[in-house]
């Protein structure tokens, strides 16, 4: 019995960890990345304390890549709680998750 509730404590710190701390670092991440790709060039003209980096378009990339995993897990994040308030449930058959009814 206790090892069933340690191994239910761990599955929610796991995903409390990837939701509650992973998905703002990864936005942190990609705000990072853009603010760097803007300042790409004065680090390419070499102007003091500057450190060579990544090209701006690789950097711009990153970013990009970010808010959208992000923007995913929110909108995936809303259509199960959406779908809960209708009384439904979503299902992940296809690509896109879609709502079915509960069995």
């Amino acid at each position: 019995m206790f090892a069933l509730f340690l191994e239910a404590a761990a599955q929610v710190a796991v995903i409390a960890l990837l939701l509650g701390a992973g998905l703002p670092a990864l936005f942190a991440l990609g705000v990072r990345s853009f603010a760097l790709a803007g300042g790409a060039a004065s680090v390419e003209q070499g102007g003091p304390g500057t450190t060579p980096s990544m090209p701006a378009p690789l950097l711009r990339l990153i970013g990009a890549v970010c808010f959208a995993v992000v923007a995913l897990a929110l909108i995936v994040g809303l259509t199960l709680i959406i779908a809960t308030g209708f009384g439904q449930e979503v299902s992940f058959v296809n690509v896109f998750p879609t709502f079915v009814p509960k069995d």
